[in-house]
């Protein structure tokens, strides 16, 4: 009976299958290997896996965690051919800028599969501009460049700053440049944002990576700009969005009042939704006090949200549970040893993503 399952049944049991169990599936046979690798879409029942990349230029390599076994994973990216920086997980996949240029060249890679696969340039020589991601699929997203500084004249002029938008589509595969931005949004882009963005509702949001905070948004259908206010603006330690259940939200805290969720609402006014566990918090600081102080970063995905600060740290988790609507708060141990080895601690970038070991087409271009 196994031997004869349609393809398309023994498809859509595979995509209940964790990654490490298909994986496993794929050696069974070459019938299986040839559904497994063809399958169109990630496994996404089970919780997303914590993939976390150097901040600085230490190797080519980054770590993984199961959340089904509670387990750590070194993953080789040894087939990336230059030294990289990570900016978003796109489905299973991951947006990288080189970093051994400060001008912005982007790629993709599949760090589970080994495929890697650079962009095409952008129609403006940019550097430090703000990106963002807007993700259908793994196959089909759009990639976001605003602001930045552009090159100098060859004719002695120096840089400034670059007041215009362009988008990379992935079903085209080119950069498309749709049209001018303020200036001051642009220099604040530049100057004050870091790479995290947020798509929600038709408009991709930044939010500045400075005190007093602030959010500026594109909203897309109507090719406008505009500004929110952030809660406790200048009083946050840290802040960063996230976009959940279809509303914009953002994560901030203070050494007072600890880590709190605000929802923004009608009329642009923010709602506190949870507080993180006073307990959680206590055990993320380490003692240190300020959330500021340990650079807290946050990272989400649909149905997680993740709070991290390096590769040894433990990392306190907001995740969405079987009963819908209900979410529950967990503690992750970082990843100081992998099989015995002592690993040396250092900052990350952490992603939330659902590896994707199917063949993908965008990395075949």
């Amino acid at each position: 009976m196994w031997r004869n399952l349609p393809f398309d049944i023994l498809a859509n049991i595979f995509s209940y299958l964790s990654p490490d169990s298909l994986a496993r599936a794929k050696s069974a046979c070459k019938n299986w290997h040839i559904c497994a690798k063809n399958s169109a879409s990630p496994q996404r029942h089970h919780p997303p896996w914590f993939v976390a990349l150097p901040t600085r230029i230490t190797g080519h390599f980054c770590y993984a965690h199961n959340p089904i076994d509670d387990s750590w994973h070194l993953l080789p990216l040894d087939f990336i051919p230059n030294p990289i920086r990570p900016i978003a997980a796109i489905g299973g996949l991951i947006l990288l800028r080189e970093a051994t240029t400060t001008i912005l060249q982007l790629a993709i890679c599949n760090p589970f599969t080994k495929q890697f696969r650079q962009l095409p340039k952008l129609n403006v020589t940019r550097t430090n501009p703000a990106v963002g991601v807007i993700e259908s699929n793994s196959v089909n997203f759009k990639v976001y460049v605003a602001g930045g500084m552009s090159e100098a004249s060859s004719i002695g002029g120096g840089a400034s700053y670059e007041p215009t938008l362009e988008v990379y589509d992935s079903v085209y595969n080119n950069w498309k440049t749709i049209g001018p931005m303020p200036m001051e949004f642009s220099v604040r882009l530049t100057v004050w944002t870091p790479n995290e963005s947020v798509y929600c509702n038709g408009v991709l949001y930044w939010i500045t990576s400075a005190r007093a905070y602030t959010i500026m948004g594109y909203e897309i259908g109507k090719n406008k700009w505009r500004e929110l206010s952030v809660p406790m603006a200048d009083r946050l330690e840290f802040a960063a969005l996230v976009p959940r259940n279809g509303k914009l939200s953002l994560v901030g805290g203070t050494c007072d009042a600890g880590a709190c969720i605000w929802e923004l609402c009608e009329g642009n006014n923010w709602r506190m939704i949870e507080k993180v566990p006073q307990e959680l918090g206590a055990r993320l600081l380490e003692g240190k006090g300020r959330w500021g102080s340990i650079n807290t970063k946050c990272v989400y995905t649909a149905g997680a949200m993740c709070l991290y600060r390096d590769l040894e740290s433990g990392m306190v988790v907001w995740r969405e549970c079987a009963k819908k609507d209900k979410w529950e708060w967990h503690w992750i141990e970082g990843c100081g040893s992998i099989k015995g080895m002592k690993l040396q601690n250092f900052p990350i970038k952490g992603l939330l993503l659902h590896p994707y070991l199917a063949s993908s087409s965008v990395l075949k271009q």
